[in-house]
């Protein structure tokens, strides 16, 4: 789906994709569901797995650099990519995204005050959003973000196992241009697609898994009240 969007023809890419990470060895990456990676024993939810969870770590570089590149190829000059990532994957997606062609500028943490602690050390309180620039920023605009973020994961209503919040990714949206496209390769529950459309700008999705597509579809469907919009993807 990626081949077919034409040359510079996106603002931003803003994605989450399946991180094949959730484990200390190999093995533990690559032989669980997402669900079984992600999901606590005590969760109070029975989420649908999402594919593409089972590479190790240098096919899923070598995958991820493919698909950032054209989502490169599909950027307008100054256009941002944003990367979601764990603290295991963090180092393999900024060297992907460098060796598609963007400029790294730099990682955001999002901190989760939701989250997994460790015995013996250190609280798992925080994923990481690796981004870069194709050229340069565009320095025209008065635009001032965060350099880091603060918001749980959704409980009431959560539709994806890992689901952003919305309300962060209203602040990550506003790295485009106003009336301009949003991309996101992993549209997973389309939480990007939400928060684009109440950003006033544009968005163009794609997701693999067509259970999840159905549900980015709805989404959607329910925040712009009309069919304007095009979803790219099995459902489509």
């Amino acid at each position: 789906m990626l081949k077919t969007i034409p040359d510079e023809s996106v603002d931003a890419v803003i994605t989450d994709p399946p991180y094949n990470s959730g484990g200390r060895t190999s093995s533990e990456r690559t032989a669980r569901t997402a669900r079984a990676k992600y999901t606590s024993g005590d969760a109070r939810h029975d989420l649908q797995n999402f594919p593409g969870e089972n590479r190790d770590q240098r096919s899923y570089r070598a995958w991820l650099e493919a698909l950032l590149t054209q989502a490169y190829r599909a950027s307008k000059e100054h256009s941002v990519a944003m990367v979601f990532s764990d603290w295991r994957q963090e180092p393999t997606t900024s060297d992907a995204l460098q060796m598609a062609g963007w400029t790294w500028a730099g990682t955001i943490p999002w901190i989760k005050p939701a989250s997994r602690p460790r015995k013996g050390g250190f609280k798992q309180s925080a994923e990481f959003i690796c981004w870069g620039v194709k050229g340069t920023l565009d320095k025209d605009r008065d635009l001032y973000l965060p350099g880091h973020f603060i918001a749980s994961q959704p409980r009431k209503d959560r539709v994806h196992i890992t689901q952003k919040p919305v309300e962060v990714m209203q602040q990550l949206v506003q790295v485009c241009p106003e009336g301009g496209t949003v991309l996101d390769p992993f549209t997973g529950s389309g939480s990007t697609g939400v928060a684009a459309l109440r950003e006033g700008r544009n968005f163009l999705g794609i997701e693999l898994s067509s259970h999840y597509a159905d549900v980015a579809e709805r989404r959607l469907r329910a925040e712009l009240r009309q069919d304007d919009f095009v979803l790219a993807g099995p459902a489509a």
